[in-house]
């Protein structure tokens, strides 16, 4: 059954993976770099301050941290853990593959940490900013979704990577978007 499962998953990646294209190979690059997204990040802190006030913003700071440090100290027990070769790294699917990124990353990808912590951000900032921007949960949602899809179309990671990723950032966010509220009638 697991081995069916992972055979598909390789299925998958390749079809998805082969999708891309030279042309857009820029555009995916950009898109799954982290720094690039500094002013999103910064506009999300920014409403979140300007809803919430200064007391309760140190305090949701302090959680987003945590929620940060969390989502990726957990996937990186998981890729030490199950110790599932990157694609980049996996003989028979490197050959056969595109890989758009010069330096492939560690060794291990199950899960993705890329789609844990957009996935967290989406849901913990959507939750928060929701009394102000209605749809915004939802747009970071497919911000999300489309992250973790970078991470396939560069080479990087498999669907199941991605997928699993996306579930435990969206629990996580919605985790410490609870642990967020309770902080803040507790301290702010």
């Amino acid at each position: 059954m697991i081995e069916q499962l992972l055979q598909f998953d390789t299925e998958l990646f390749l079809y998805l993976n082969g999708l891309g294209v030279d042309a857009w190979d820029g555009f995916w690059m950009f898109y799954t770099t982290k720094f690039y997204w500094a002013p999103l990040y910064a506009f999300l802190l920014f409403h979140i301050y300007k809803l919430i006030g200064k007391r309760a913003f140190i305090t949701s700071v302090v959680v987003i941290a945590l929620m940060v440090l969390f989502t990726d100290q957990v996937t990186n027990l998981f890729k030490h853990g199950f110790k599932r070769f990157r694609p980049c790294h996996q003989e028979g699917v490197l050959e056969v593959m595109r890989l758009v990124k010069e330096h492939c990353g560690g060794q291990y990808g199950y899960f993705s940490g890329h789609s844990s912590n957009s996935m967290a951000v989406a849901i913990f900032s959507g939750l928060m900013l929701k009394p102000r921007f209605k749809y915004l949960v939802y747009i970071l949602f497919a911000w999300s979704l489309a992250m973790g899809y970078s991470r396939i179309y560069i080479g990087v990671h498999y669907p199941l990577d991605v997928f699993c990723g996306l579930i435990f950032g969206g629990f996580s966010g919605y985790l410490f978007y609870r642990i967020n509220q309770k902080a803040i009638k507790k301290f702010a």
